[in-house]
């Protein structure tokens, strides 16, 4: 669809989904099938000096479920087993391939700036399209000082950013974590070195769980485990929080992803400054496939709101984001209950007496709501089971 064609810093994209740089972009196989299905482009699984150490555990990943839906993703996965050259052909090749397709190296090394310069000049002119600086692995790397141990530090980050863009003839985006007390501090680091792009998030440190027989965390890797990186639908709003910080104070290119599933997912990054998108652990979950429905359903989308890209939806949203103490306080809104769907199960009557200020109750078969004592919360519209609840003026 022509409709979804955008460019960013000069790099054409015939759409704006890419994969992230994670298993799906481990093999060049596997992204010569994703290209072939319709994705626009690819952020290659993270790209090290051959000498840097990469030995795996079993297992490796963990979820979290509501029933049959993988709703969060835990991850302890290294980064790419492939050789320096072994990218280097796979570049070119797919390249040949697929003229059209984007293709982002991401690239990790340690703190050496002979050893990021020597990468940056191997790739320069593989085909690449641009670099992502992996900053921000949450796990494994940081033990090394690199990743995550790079990221959380706004002069470390950007010293190897300066370092990057001496050497650079493609674009450099810096992948940032959510893992900071300030992204935006990080951010402006970067920035200010010579970025030129962001792209946010990487996965959310974190510990998915713990066998209450065992007593042994997940993923049990021989009774042990360790802090992961926590990404899937779960992850969504820290990502759209971030990319919106970064936007709110920054004016560059940004490639957005964090727990996009779908394509109004992917429209929502967009709203709050995503240039394009990056999808990881739905494409672990379903499949390369879900790229249809994605082009298909932003594609029609757009048309129907008047939009010729994906760039006139972008920053949308952001006019509408404020500070707490600019927010309209003067209008109250009041539960409206449809009685069609309503059950007269009570539970809002029962949450609303034992979390805010017991302004419903159940009457003569009739939920009724209370106006003096109703503060127009909205949390009983979210605990009704059959979604009778609307919130209103």
């Amino acid at each position: 669809m022509t409709i979804l064609k955008t460019s960013v810093l000069g790099i054409e994209f015939e759409n704006p989904f890419l994969l992230a740089s994670a298993p799906p972009t481990a093999k060049i196989e596997s992204i010569d099938k994703a290209f072939s299905l319709g994705w626009g482009g690819a952020v290659l699984k993270t790209i090290t000096p051959d000498d840097l150490e990469m030995i795996e555990a079993s297992t490796r990943y963990a979820s979290w479920r509501s029933g049959a839906k993988v709703c969060g993703f835990e991850n302890i996965e290294m980064l790419s087993h492939l050789t320096i050259q072994e990218w280097l052909d796979g570049i070119k090749y797919l390249k040949q391939k697929y003229p059209t397709k984007v293709q982002i190296a991401s690239i990790m090394a340690p703190v050496v700036k002979e050893e990021w310069q020597k990468m940056v000049k191997t790739f320069n002119h593989s085909g690449a399209d641009a670099f992502e600086l992996n900053f921000s692995c949450p796990h494994g790397m940081p033990e090394k000082g690199i990743g995550m141990a790079i990221g959380t530090h706004a002069d470390l980050s950007a010293e190897i950013t300066k370092w990057v863009k001496e050497v650079a003839e493609i674009p450099v985006f810096v992948k940032l974590s959510p893992n900071v007390t300030n992204i935006v501090e990080i951010a402006k680091a970067v920035e200010d070195a010579g970025a030129d792009g962001l792209a946010a998030i990487n996965t959310v440190q974190s510990l998915m769980g713990i066998d209450l027989e065992s007593f042994e965390p997940l993923p049990k890797v021989n009774g042990k485990s360790t802090f992961g990186g926590y990404s899937g639908m779960a992850v969504k709003p820290i990502g759209l929080r971030c990319v919106a910080q970064l936007r709110q104070h920054s004016k560059l290119p940004i490639l957005g992803m964090g727990g996009i599933s779908t394509w109004s997912d992917a429209a929502e990054y967009m709203t709050v400054g995503a240039d394009v998108v990056q999808v990881c652990t739905e494409v672990m979950i379903n499949g390369y496939g879900v790229i249809k429905s994605m082009t298909k359903g932003l594609g029609d989308y757009l048309i129907g709101k008047g939009f010729n890209s994906p760039a006139e939806l972008r920053d949308k949203a952001i006019a509408n984001l404020a500070e707490h103490k600019n927010l309209y306080k003067k209008q109250q809104v009041y539960p409206d209950i449809d009685a069609d769907k309503c059950v007269r199960c009570g539970k809002c009557v029962m949450i609303c007496d034992e979390s805010e200020y017991s302004a419903l109750s159940l009457e003569n078969g009739k939920i009724e709501v209370n106006r003096d004592k109703c503060i127009g919360c909205s949390l009983c519209s979210h605990v009704c089971p059959m979604s009778a609840i609307s919130m209103k003026k």
